[in-house]
């Protein structure tokens, strides 16, 4: 028998370590060569770790949420016969072949167990357990049923009462009945007044969950690193107006009815369309501010970064060259891209380069937001719920569509005055649609 060594390979350029997001091994399992073992998350992507050798793991670097230095130990398999002797030089110059630069995979001593990753707070050695490792942590554990055991069996209780003790998490023992020896409903409602003090608790009591530990690591990560450090960076202002988009959303209506084999326009496709348009007279929010070069890149093209939910996190595809496209191609691409996203689909070029970014919540957008800005982007825009409300037209009132637009800047590079500007223009253009589409 002998054992081999996987190393992480260079999974990208300029990548110095990458974290373990997910195992789909344990110690103890057989594995097949090809066969997939790992999630390693960097900074762009998620990658697929594949095991390149057949035969029994025997150790892993490390627990989900660790990190793990690009040619370090990822984890030690345990081959025998011709695949151990396959597993002195060729297999090793093979790995060394598809991943140039690494250190070549060596056999080990059983003796030397391989170093802990960097975890987050000094994350333990590489596990030897047989049990598999647990990303969120041990199961919060089930409450005891309340109202159960010998004690309840003495108590005299009707079993609708009995049922709702249960069901409020009170043990009948406890209750003592106001008149003879049989409990009522009127003594639940007396203990759960007075009882209180006791410990007890009102209504629904019985439905409360044990606090669970919930370790942040992968997207949840990086999201938390990188708006931290947005907010830590960056001095946000945010702007908030109000636009009227009666007229859009019955142009909007129209375009949906004659659209065909088009795919069905939202609102987004039609601001961004007012965006591509405004933005070559407020170049300062189109752009990227390298603070440690003091250098500010006003970009020509707007490659929009549109902020997506997905069962991970927060994620942020980007739409190239937002500014060529018209309302259904940006239609498409919305689509496109979103799903992209929400099936862990999306490339890591789709997913980096934005020079600005719109974040909408939908029919939950609310009154009003202040969005955090996609660093190093200077701007973020978030147009909010379209709400329908009485307003005045001259001596008349009307009902109208009305929706609020916010913008968030980088005070460093952005002036409030020229916030405030942009958004008007953009207001002008949605408040009048036919602008849209003239020349």
């Amino acid at each position: 028998m002998a054992r081999f060594t996987f190393r992480l390979p260079d999974i990208g350029e300029g990548i110095a370590e990458a974290e373990i997001v997910a195992w789909h091994v344990k110690i103890g399992d057989r594995v097949e060569e090809d066969q997939q073992v790992a999630d390693m998350m960097t900074d762009k992507a998620t990658v697929e770790m594949e095991s390149p050798v057949s035969g029994v793991v025997v150790e892993l670097a490390g627990e989900v949420g660790d990190q793990v230095p690009i040619g370090s130990a990822l984890m030690v398999i345990e081959v025998e016969g011709e695949a151990a002797a396959e597993a002195e030089t060729p297999v090793e110059e093979q790995v060394e072949a598809e991943n140039p630069g690494v250190e070549e995979a060596t056999d080990v001593e059983p003796s030397a167990p391989l170093p802990p990753a960097g975890g987050a707070g000094g994350g333990p050695s590489l596990s030897t357990s047989d049990a598999p490792v647990d990303a969120g942590g041990p199961p919060p554990s089930p409450l005891p049923h309340a109202g159960g055991g010998a004690q309840e069996t003495k108590v005299l209780a009707s079993p609708a009462v009995r049922a709702r003790a249960a069901d409020l998490g009170i043990d009948l023992a406890q209750v003592k009945p106001a008149e003879g020896d049989r409990l009522r409903h009127a003594d639940l409602d007396a203990f759960l007044r007075y009882g209180s003090a006791q410990g007890y608790h009102a209504p629904n009591a019985s439905r409360a969950r044990e606090d669970q530990p919930v370790k942040v690591i992968g997207m949840r990560r990086r999201i938390a690193e990188n708006m931290a450090a947005s907010k830590r960076a960056i001095p946000h202002f945010t702007y908030v107006d109000e636009i009227d988009v009666t007229a859009l959303e019955a142009m909007r209506g129209d375009l949906n009815d004659n659209r065909g084999q088009r795919p069905k326009l939202t609102m987004l496709p039609l601001l961004i369309v007012a965006l591509c348009r405004t933005l070559p007279d407020f170049p300062m929010l189109n752009a990227r501010y390298d603070d440690e070069a003091g250098v500010v890149t006003r970009h020509g093209r707007v490659h929009l970064g549109m902020a997506t939910q997905t069962d991970a996190g927060l994620m942020v595809p980007v739409i190239r060259d937002a500014q060529d496209k018209n309302v259904w191609q940006l239609a498409s691409e919305i689509t496109r891209l979103a799903d992209a996203a929400r099936t862990g689909k999306a490339t890591s070029q789709e997913l980096s380069g934005s020079t600005l970014t719109v974040t909408s919540l939908g029919p939950l957008g609310g009154i009003a937001t202040t969005p955090v800005i996609n660093r190093p982007e200077v701007a973020i825009i978030g147009p909010n719920k379209i709400v329908e409300r009485p307003v005045f037209h001259g001596d008349d009132i009307i009902r109208a569509k009305l929706m609020n637009l916010s913008i968030s800047c980088d005070h460093r590079v952005v002036d409030g005055w020229d916030a405030a500007s942009f958004v008007q223009a953009v207001k002008k253009l949605l408040e009048t649609p036919v602008l849209l589409f003239a020349d």
